[in-house]
């Protein structure tokens, strides 16, 4: 492993970008590269990481379009409250490695890289949180990986089978613009345009959440609903209010120009490919403790989506969080973390 340069007091740089984390307590967020040559066929492949504390081990898996960074209002109260934490950028994203090929982010690397991330820290097991894509990752490491995971807490992303890409384009009556995640699907296509509008996606994307009937408002047009938020971004409204701090806007924008989308969405490019080859995600019952979170104004993942799961979690805990949207961890963070650190303290000190 070598540690980037970091400083708790004055914050970490990112390739020249400066930021800080949320200090709520005096506990120590180092950036740490752990290397894992091989993998993806890259004998430089590697995982950009934060972690900090001691005691039982919890990782932090991100989702789209966001970083590890994007936990920074969870890392430090967890750390502080007993347990490691650890939050990678996720494979395609950040500082970590980005493969080019689409079938590089299939569900068995992706659950794959956790592993390794374990292995190369000493670790047996952890506990798993998750959010957006990074909660079906960690849902997906409990099925594939059971002997490795703890627990799962995901924010969002209920524990169910992955919907496939006609399902998203049934929605939209067929019309691959209005989708976004069918408008992933043409490769060289979503990522042309995003690259070239980093700074309009991280400041339309990353915002709280309106309530629903606002959102709705905006998004259906003549009796047509846009769920494609990424493309023409700069002309979509500006529905509630920026989510970042301006030190936090520059690391993402500094990041994505550096990378680009494509990473993030060839992960979008596999889920046939997983549905089919992987038919006992989101099926399959779980044992370990779980902890779901919903949010109220979440458009895309309804806390109605994970009001099944009890059927599949055996010890299922669940809480709805209101006035928050998509970004839950952001937007109401005591909330979620004490809801977070309530079961991390009764299932695994």
């Amino acid at each position: 492993m070598r540690q980037y340069e970091s400083d708790q007091l004055t914050g970490s740089r990112r390739n020249g970008v400066e930021y800080n984390w949320y200090h709520a307590v005096d506990v120590l967020i180092k950036q740490v590269r752990v290397d894992l040559p091989g993998r993806a066929g890259d004998p430089e492949f590697h995982l950009n990481t934060y972690q900090g504390g001691e005691g039982p081990a919890v990782v932090f898996c991100h989702g789209f379009p966001d970083l590890a960074l994007g936990w920074h209002r969870q890392l430090e109260v967890v750390a502080a409250s007993g347990f490691r934490v650890i939050a990678p950028d996720m494979r395609g994203y950040g500082s970590s490695s980005c493969p080019q090929a689409v079938d590089a982010y299939r569900l068995d690397d992706l659950t794959g890289d956790i592993v390794a991330l374990l292995d190369s820290l000493g670790l047996e097991q952890a506990v798993m949180v998750g959010h957006d894509w990074g909660g079906f990752v960690t849902w997906a490491t409990a099925v594939l990986h059971p002997d490795r995971v703890r627990g799962v807490a995901a924010g969002c992303t209920p524990y169910m089978p992955f919907p496939d890409v006609a399902t998203h384009l049934a929605v939209v009556e067929g019309d691959v613009e209005r989708q976004y995640v069918a408008w992933f699907q043409q490769e060289g296509v979503a990522e042309a345009y995003m690259d070239a509008h980093v700074s309009d996606i991280v400041a339309k994307i990353m915002r709280t959440a309106p309530p629903l009937e606002e959102l709705i408002e905006a998004v259906v047009v003549e009796g047509k609903i846009n769920m494609n938020p990424f493309k023409d971004v700069q002309n979509m409204p500006e529905l509630g209010e920026p989510l970042l701090s301006d030190a936090h806007f520059a690391a993402y924008v500094d990041a994505y120009t550096r990378t680009g989308f494509r990473g993030g969405i060839n992960w979008y490019r596999n889920i046939d490919y997983n549905k089919q080859a992987w038919p006992e995600v989101g099926v399959q019952p779980l044992h370990v403790p779980c902890l779901m979170l919903t949010a109220d104004r979440d458009p895309a993942l309804r806390p109605e989506m994970a009001a099944d799961m009890h059927k599949r979690c055996g010890q299922l805990e669940m809480h709805n969080i209101d006035k928050a949207g998509h970004w839950v961890q952001q937007e109401q963070p005591d909330v979620f973390n004490q809801h977070l650190l309530a079961w991390l303290n009764k299932h695994f000190q």
